[in-house]
């Protein structure tokens, strides 16, 4: 497929390398333009592109910037794209990062207000796996040490297109059900970044409990406060 991928931080220049490693053709941008970033892209054997153009370059457009930058992306970005492309949401909310973002602090899912912000119906998936994993863990079909990673969107077509994205990648693909349902992946959750089989993952995002958002926010914040400040 032909692949644009908008943020060349860890997971955005993995899924990049992985991707192409794959057979498919990818683009990829960063808010500081196509040359802050072509030393990266030609090692891996992808393109580097404007943000504009990543967005408009096939069937599926992966974002993966910090939660406070999507506010700063073109309100246009995707004017004239086909409804049939594929949009991915990695992204996680950390207020020691990204600043208290007040929809989210009222209780609106992370990836609910991306959707809303880009005005296009987003999958949430990669926002739950550490860079490293995705670059080292990904096994053939059947393995027994093969880990799983779940994938949450509204429509079923783009849903199973990035669960075949996940599966080329080595992963084993969890239905995770529509957006709404994807704060049971979100950072401080049974789910995030626990490397877990079919098996686990299923019971952590079960395990989940909505009430408790606000105390994983709070725990997964104080785990990366020290990074970030």
């Amino acid at each position: 497929m032909k692949i644009g991928i908008i943020g060349a931080g860890q997971i955005g220049g993995t899924l990049a390398a992985q991707l192409t490693a794959r057979g498919h053709q990818v683009v990829i941008a960063n808010s500081r333009g196509p040359e802050s970033i072509r030393e990266l892209a030609e090692a891996g054997g992808f393109q580097a592109v404007t943000v504009a153009e990543a967005a408009r370059s096939g069937e599926v457009v992966i974002i993966t910037i910090p939660q406070r930058a999507v506010l700063d992306l073109p309100k246009d970005l995707f004017a004239g794209v086909s409804e049939t492309v594929v949009v991915v949401d990695t992204g996680n909310y950390y207020p020691v990062r990204d600043g208290q973002i007040a929809a989210i602090e009222d209780g609106q899912i992370e990836s609910v207000w991306v959707a809303e912000h880009l005005g296009r119906p987003v999958v949430k998936a990669f926002n739950n796996i550490t860079a490293q994993s995705l670059r080292e863990k990904g096994r053939p079909k059947a393995a027994s040490d093969r880990i799983a990673l779940s994938v949450a969107g509204d429509s079923p077509a783009a849903r199973a297109t990035v669960l075949g994205l996940v599966d080329e990648l080595g992963f084993d693909p969890v239905d995770a059900g529509s957006l709404a349902d994807s704060w049971r992946q979100q950072p401080g959750t049974p789910a995030y970044i626990a490397d877990l089989d079919v098996p686990r993952l299923q019971a952590a995002l079960a395990a989940a409990d909505q009430t408790r958002i606000a105390e994983y926010r709070f725990a997964a914040n104080e785990q990366v406060r020290a990074f970030f400040e």
